[in-house]
């Protein structure tokens, strides 16, 4: 018997007979797969791809979203030269169309398809290893729910090529394959007219829901559960007498719409709305007047163009109300309830001139990104009052946004060079690299029957040939950079909306308050420079919209100093800790139901990132250090950094021993005579690792019990924790 076939016995045994007895490896012992919070199935998928020689799924149901996760692996897959088939069936009309033509785009996938009346409802997922198969078969098909939500069942078991299950397994599939219908384009122009009269079917025979209106253009929209939480906590501040309160909520989650509601909820006579362009002016407008309702004769604009501050429900611009004559007109005390969209923008002295001025009963501002990397402190002009936060990750995990899926690949490589930050024009837009782009975007697509790209390059001249190149190909495309006037930015939003073209090519101007939901693909052209304007630059796709299941994002990742930035920004991990962010990319991540995915190569260049680059460099201490010390108003102790999901306090104590040691560096006024900074590293370097819980829960114990525990008691609290209390750990 071979040491493989050894091992697989012994897991066989240690699986279905006895686990005490049988020592047995996890690659091959048998497991039940559900989703958990840390756990998913489309993770063993993943895992049990990157380790066959061929594979093959049988599955009756497959979605768009599921294959844009997949294709990453895939793609690594065709370079390896491992190939897979796919079994799966027109059953119940589940299937777009469109998943279809996605499934032809994969090379190195051959897919068969069964006739509706064949009632194929199989989900079985079959890996040859070589001399042994994996198998996961349950009840989960290629989905994202199933995969990723859904509380499903999958038994993940392994067996010798020659034993009885495996045989019984593949005979079956075979005997399905050999009876289904090759896919090819003829099939699917076939299959889209049933899928017409299926859809046409289902829709006749749904109840329609009705809903009542207060009015023509008004529909009662109610706050989700986290802007419930917000407005409690304003209400609770205002309660306390305070009068000035800031939300941090992630661009896409309703901060407008969260703002109207406390407005409704406070019924100030009258209302003051701040922003910094005027385009958001009408938007916001509109969205206030769904929540509040009322007679539109109540709500006015001021800008350059329109004067209505008599209105009870005022947008402003913050350009005109800034002006000493426009101010000068109202009385200081006009406004119960002023609203700063944008906050992070209010340390300018425009801003400060309008502040200063007026004496509302309520101030609140917004905004979803409120570090900044000037030296104002946005917290300190709100009183320190952070009334609720909501970030991306958590927008994501309650469902607030559409789910994107992040896709980082390599960037095209042109005579075995990579793009790197000073690359020549002509290499960016080469006709090798462009062709070689077209070829990725069309590969990972987008969510809905029209593409609606947004494409972000580094430079203006970038921004303006791969526009023309990219409409030269088929794919009407135009450049908007910070040259372009308003009018013409709204023009072209409004065409690109409508359809006129696929693509907006842009540098910057799209980082923040432009609002165009139907953006289902975002492509990043450039370095990433800062983790903010990566989140902003994702967050312009991530606002839902009718057709649109998720949003795209690819990445071209090329030789960049500062690719270490992303999955900081795309975990929010801002522990600056190398191990942690190694952790993050060594499996692909989850959060809600959006997913990040790196192909092989692409991560690599990740990893070379982190592992050459100074994430402790004084300087992005200091500025870490200051963020937090804005925030809380205060000198942050050390575990206020992990509350608020900042440095790591091991980085910390590795490059300074101690805590107090930092905090001279970072010129605080704080002592310690020499014996007190001896204990401090001691117990820094010896207890804050966490790696033995014995030390950490004496402590604990000694504090809860003024200083005194007996040896039984601590035995009884090692005992329930599953610690070791024999006499030599005890010694």
């Amino acid at each position: 018997m071979t040491d493989l076939q050894t091992e697989l016995q012994n897991s066989a045994l240690a699986g279905l007979v006895d686990k005490e007895r049988y020592i047995s490896q996890d690659e091959y012992l048998p497991k039940l797969l559900f989703n958990t919070a840390e756990d998913h199935v489309k993770t063993h998928l993943d895992e049990e791809l990157m380790t066959c020689q061929h594979f093959t799924f049988a599955v009756a149901f497959i979605t768009e979203a599921v294959l844009a996760m997949l294709k990453p692996k895939l793609a690594d897959l065709v370079l390896k030269g491992v190939t897979g088939r796919i079994l799966t069936s027109n059953y119940l009309g589940f299937n777009n169309p469109k998943v279809f033509k996605e499934l032809l785009k994969i090379p190195n996938l051959e897919v068969r398809v069964l006739k509706q009346s064949d009632s194929f409802h199989a989900k079985g997922y079959i890996f040859d290893k070589g001399e042994y198969q994996s198998m996961i078969i349950g009840s989960s098909n290629l989905t994202e729910t199933a995969l990723i939500r859904n509380y499903e069942w999958n038994l993940r078991i392994t067996s010798y090529e020659n034993a009885a299950l495996t045989d019984q397994v593949i005979n079956e599939v075979e005997q399905q394959w050999q009876r289904a219908a090759a896919l090819t384009p003829e099939w699917i122009t076939d299959y889209e007219a049933d899928y017409q009269t299926i859809v046409f079917n289902r829709q006749k025979n749904e109840p329609i829901e009705t809903v009542a209106e207060e009015s023509a253009d008004y529909i009662a929209i109610t706050p989700n559960h986290m802007q419930k939480d917000a407005l409690k906590s304003l209400n609770f501040l205002r309660h306390e007498g305070h009068q000035r309160a800031l939300i941090v909520s992630a661009t896409g989650t309703g901060k407008t719409y969260l703002g109207a509601f406390d407005v409704k909820r406070v019924n100030p006579k009258k209302f003051l709305f701040i922003v910094h362009r005027e385009q958001i002016l009408k938007k916001a407008k509109a969205s206030f007047h769904q929540v509040l309702g009322g007679d539109w004769s109540e709500y006015g604009i001021l800008s350059g163009n329109e004067n209505q501050r008599e209105a009870r429900y005022l947008f402003a611009t913050i350009q005109t109300l800034a002006k000493e004559s426009t101010l000068s007109q109202f009385d200081p005390e006009e406004f119960d309830y002023i609203m700063i969209d944008e906050a992070h923008k209010s340390g300018a002295s425009s801003y400060h001139r309008v502040i200063d001025y007026f004496k509302p009963q309520f101030l609140l501002g917004m905004t979803a990104t409120p570090e900044r990397t000037d030296d104002f402190n946005i917290y300190e002009l709100f009183d320190y009052n952070l009334a609720y936060e909501i970030r991306l990750q958590d927008a994501l995990e309650e469902d607030m946004l559409a789910p994107f899926h992040y896709i980082g690949v390599t960037d095209y490589e042109l005579n075995d060079e990579i793009g790197e930050e000073k690359t020549p024009l002509q290499n960016l837009v080469s006709s090798e690299r462009m062709d070689y782009v077209e070829q990725q975007l069309n590969y990972y697509g987008y969510s809905g029957d029209q593409v609606h790209g947004l494409i972000f390059c580094s430079r203006k001249d970038e921004a303006k040939e791969v526009a023309r190149i990219m409409t030269t190909k088929g794919y009407p495309s135009v450049a908007l950079t910070g040259e372009d006037n308003v009018d013409y930015r709204e023009q072209v939003i409004q065409d690109f909306e409508t359809g006129r073209y696929q693509y907006i090519v842009t540098v910057d101007i799209f980082n923040e308050g432009i609002d165009i939901p139907c953006i289902n693909q975002v492509v990043m052209l450039r370095n990433t420079q800062s983790s903010i304007i990566f989140i902003q630059q994702l967050g312009r796709g991530l606002r839902k919209f009718p057709r649109k299941d998720f949003v795209t994002v690819i990445d071209f990742i090329g030789n960049y100093k500062n690719n270490y930035l992303i999955p900081i920004a795309l975990t929010g991990d801002h522990s600056r800790n190398k191990n942690s962010l190694r952790n993050k990319l060594s499996t692909d991540q989850i959060i809600g139901m959006s997913t990040i995915n790196f192909t092989e190569v692409a991560k690599q260049r990740v990893y070379d990132s982190i592992n050459n680059s100074n994430l402790t460099e004084l300087k992005q201490l200091r500025d870490d250090y200051q963020d937090l010390k804005k925030r809380l108003g205060r000198m942050p102790m050390l575990f206020d950094f992990t509350t608020h999901g900042s440095i790591d306090g091991s980085v910390l104590i590795a490059k300074y021993d101690n805590y107090y040691q930092f905090l001279l560096k970072m010129k605080e006024d704080v002592h310690l005579n020499s014996y007190e900074d001896t204990v401090l590293r001691m117990l820094s370097k010896e207890l804050l690792n966490g790696m033995r819980i014995h030390e950490l829960l004496l402590l604990k114990l000694l504090f809860e019990k003024d200083g005194v525990v007996s040896v039984d008691d601590f035995k009884k609290a090692l005992e329930q924790v599953n610690a070791r209390v024999d006499q030599k750990t005890l010694d």
